[in-house]
């Protein structure tokens, strides 16, 4: 999987909102805490605003917070906010492939792809990530990568 930086940064920055609570955060706050260029981050959150996952309020007591409780915005939730979709092949979602000949299995390959990913995208919440303590299941993978034969990912 391939992260472009504004997805990098547009996680980064919910994470830090997560634990801001219902006070507004400036974008300048964000960037200094996060380390991401200002301007780019603006950008960032305005797509942010415009998919429902922040609010902001101008102002002198103006800012940034999230327009939901940090334990429902999931980390996939971000992701296609700025990049939509999880995975795609060429700008295709992998069932709408045609491949022919040897190559045909690649589809398979890119719609199980697409679901590991989005098995641990759509469980991680930003709350997860601000608190630090992750799910089980994704806390075994990090540990031991082939954990994917355990039972903590046999739901």
């Amino acid at each position: 999987m391939r992260l472009s930086a504004r997805v990098d940064y547009a996680l980064r920055a919910t994470a830090e909102l997560a634990v801001g609570g219902d006070r507004p955060v400036t974008a300048v706050q964000l960037a200094e805490a996060q380390q991401i260029p200002p301007k780019f981050l603006e950008n960032i959150l305005s797509q942010l605003r415009r998919a429902g996952l922040v609010r902001s309020q101008r102002g002198p007591e103006g800012g940034y917070w999230l327009a939901r409780p940090p334990d429902e915005i999931f980390l996939a939730d971000v992701i296609r906010a700025i990049d939509w979709p999880l995975v795609g092949v060429r700008g295709e979602r992998p069932e709408h492939l045609g491949y022919e000949g040897p190559a045909k299995a690649l589809q398979l390959v890119w719609i199980a792809l697409r679901a590991s990913e989005r098995f641990i995208l759509e469980q991680v919440s930003l709350a997860d990530v601000a608190s630090g303590e992750l799910p089980p299941s994704v806390h075994a993978l990090t540990e031991d990568p082939a954990a994917w034969d355990s039972p903590a990912f046999r739901r």
